[in-house]
């Protein structure tokens, strides 16, 4: 544990400082000790320090916590910004505030000699203070051994650093991925009689890596484990079962404690979740995780939004277990205020939605059309990783075609009903709020929605028995390069998608620092992602960064396919809302012209004419 006493000058930091570290047999630390030269001689000279006076003083003591992992530091961090500096990258840190009236520190700053900081600075000090919202706040009127006192009472009684509550898959793997980075954790699972019982004490037993972590089934135990401010991550179920567990957590948190929902939750649940528990004090970071049960373990994408003070508290956590991307970084970043790391999360999966079915679309053709067997469908697949379309999911799927049962492809006895989870069907319901036709992930998800009621398509099928028209076989070259321009529309869309939450909601999203983080963990990641990085930084019209000519064969070659699958009533759902989304942006036919004719007529809901596009509105009478 570090432990940083702070206070205005004259609080007592330094004699309460070290008495402490002399009860915890810990190293004790002045700040003043710390201060360059130059800033002694000026507070001599009755000068107050500015910010840029103390970086350099702040980034020393910041160093020397760093190294001696265990220490008491006694100076003034009168502002939050210098206690960033102070607790950066030390998330085993405490703080006890020191707090005194003016008149009581001032008598005592009188009353002391052959110190270089004169009394008259003490008004200073306190313009500048802003109470810190977490840690000890203990007030200075009583004696300093009532003060020490107190203290240790009320020091956080485990030094638990980090705490995650829900082991099922993913959180056991993140666990492990914590735990391996060297974290000491508290971990929770709940008791439930005869299914549930000793998961966390069991858990710990089965891996090396959590020989310092500590299992708790008890909730308020739990919580104590924990160092303040206590940082604790929810791995459970996404809606009630999460409002749940935060309904019990909150009588036991105290101000400054810091919630991490890693749930898949909706981001207005989200929100009011945050709104909720600041004003208990609490701070809640809502964080999308990507990469499934090996990405967590290994390292996943972390998408955390909410209260940036508190995500730079959790940041030594969620970064140092992140993916890396190209550079070595982690694929972790604050993405913004409010529900917005819940929101990005949403629409990565709407995106995953249209890939998969891409992908799945692509099969289709190679089986039925083409005639292959998902042995040579893998083969083709794989060669497309060397052409510019290597991706996780473009992988796994040449990988899973392989595998058999027996003398059977076990795609082949796998029902084709697909199931959701409900990321998509809220991607689609945000589209619609927001006026962004992000056609592909609709069509996705609708795909999907159709394949569940296979009883009924089975129903249809038998009794119109509907003979199969004949095709020639699609070329694999058009089909690789109709699958590339649609997956250009799909991340085109969901970008979009993004970018208008950005601007509607305020949250001053990163948009190419959002693709970083997707290059590597998450479902998503692929060459495309990281090209995206650079194209983003112009804007999200990535169709306009095509050549004319590139652009011409591959649309050519996405006419081709879904032609092929019309003729041969193969569904092809995101190709053909690509195809449609494109005929829409590259030719004039207009039609909304009749749309706006019909509103006009049916309720007189007037249009713009072509000859004063931004003039008036205007009404006819039809008949």
């Amino acid at each position: 544990m570090i432990l940083f006493v702070m206070g205005v000058c004259g609080s007592g930091k330094s004699t309460i400082g070290q008495s402490l570290a002399k009860e915890l047999k810990y190293p004790f630390f002045d700040g003043d000790d710390f201060h360059p030269q130059a800033n002694i001689d000026k507070m001599c000279k009755g000068q107050p320090l500015n910010d840029d006076d103390r970086q350099g003083w702040l980034q020393a003591l910041n160093q020397k916590a760093k190294e001696v992992k265990e220490g008491v530091f006694a100076c003034s961090a009168l502002k939050e910004s210098y206690r960033q500096i102070l607790f950066e990258g030390i998330p085993w840190g405490q703080l006890v505030y020191l707090n005194g009236s003016f008149e009581l520190i001032d008598s005592r700053m009188k009353a002391r000699k052959d110190h270089f900081m004169p009394p008259g600075l003490l008004t200073s000090q306190f313009q500048t203070l802003e109470e810190p919202e977490y840690g000890l706040n203990i007030s200075i009127d009583q004696e300093p051994e009532k003060i020490v006192e107190e203290i240790m009472e009320n020091l956080s009684p485990g030094n638990q650093e980090f705490g995650l509550i829900g082991l099922g898959v993913m959180g056991k793997s993140l666990a492990r991925n914590l735990a391996g980075k060297g974290f000491k954790l508290a971990l929770y699972n709940r008791f439930v009689k005869n299914s549930e019982e000793q998961v966390a004490e069991k858990f710990i037993e089965e891996f090396d890596e959590l020989n310092d972590c500590k299992g708790f089934e008890d909730l308020g135990a739990f919580v104590n484990s924990l160092s303040t401010p206590r940082k604790i991550f929810l791995m459970v179920n996404a809606g009630k079962v999460t409002d749940l567990v935060i309904e019990e957590l909150k009588p036991l948190l105290d101000k400054g404690d810091i919630i991490i929902d890693g749930g898949n939750s909706h981001f207005a649940d989200t929100q009011r979740r945050m709104e909720d528990l600041k004003a208990n004090g609490l701070h809640f970071i809502g964080t999308g995780v990507s990469g499934g049960e090996e990405g967590a373990l290994k390292g996943p994408s972390i998408m955390p939004g909410g209260d940036k003070e508190a995500y730079q508290k959790i940041a030594p956590y969620l970064e140092a277990i992140a993916a890396r991307d190209a550079q070595g970084n982690g694929c972790c970043t604050y993405i913004g205020k409010g529900g917005s790391g819940h929101f990005v999360k949403m629409v990565h999966n709407g995106i995953e939605y249209a890939e998969m079915q891409l992908l799945a679309e692509v099969y289709a053709l190679l089986r039925y059309v083409n005639g292959l067997s998902p042995e040579q469908i893998s083969a083709e697949l794989q060669s497309w990783e060397t052409n510019g379309l290597s991706s996780y999911l473009l992988e796994i799927t040449h990988k899973l075609l392989l595998k058999k049962e027996g003398e059977a492809y076990l795609v082949d006895l796998i029902l084709d009903k697909a199931g959701n989870k409900g990321t998509g069907s809220w991607t689609t319901i945000s589209m619609a709020e927001l006026g962004i036709p992000a056609t592909m992930i609709s069509s996705a998800l609708f795909a999907r929605y159709i394949s569940s009621f296979k009883q009924k398509r089975e129903r249809y099928q038998k009794q119109f028995d509907l003979s199969k028209t004949k095709q020639n076989q699609v070329s694999t070259n058009d089909l690789r390069n109709a699958y590339q321009l649609a997956r250009l529309v799909n991340h085109q869309q969901g970008f979009e998608l993004i970018n208008e939450a950005s601007k509607q909601y305020q949250w001053e999203l990163n948009l190419p620092e959002l693709a970083r983080i997707w290059t590597n963990g998450c479902i998503i990641r692929s060459e495309l992602m990281e090209e995206l990085i650079g194209r983003l930084k112009s804007g999200t019209d990535f169709l306009l960064t095509l050549e004319k000519e590139e652009l011409a064969i591959k649309l050519e070659a996405l006419k081709a396919i879904t032609i092929a699958g019309i003729q041969t009533g193969v569904s092809l759902p995101t190709h053909l809302s690509a195809m449609d989304y494109l005929n829409a942006l590259l030719f004039d036919y207009p039609t909304a012209n009749i749309i706006q004719a019909q509103r006009d007529f049916f309720g007189a809901h007037t249009y713009k004419r072509v000859d004063d596009p931004e003039g008036p509105s205007h009404h006819t009478v039809w008949e």
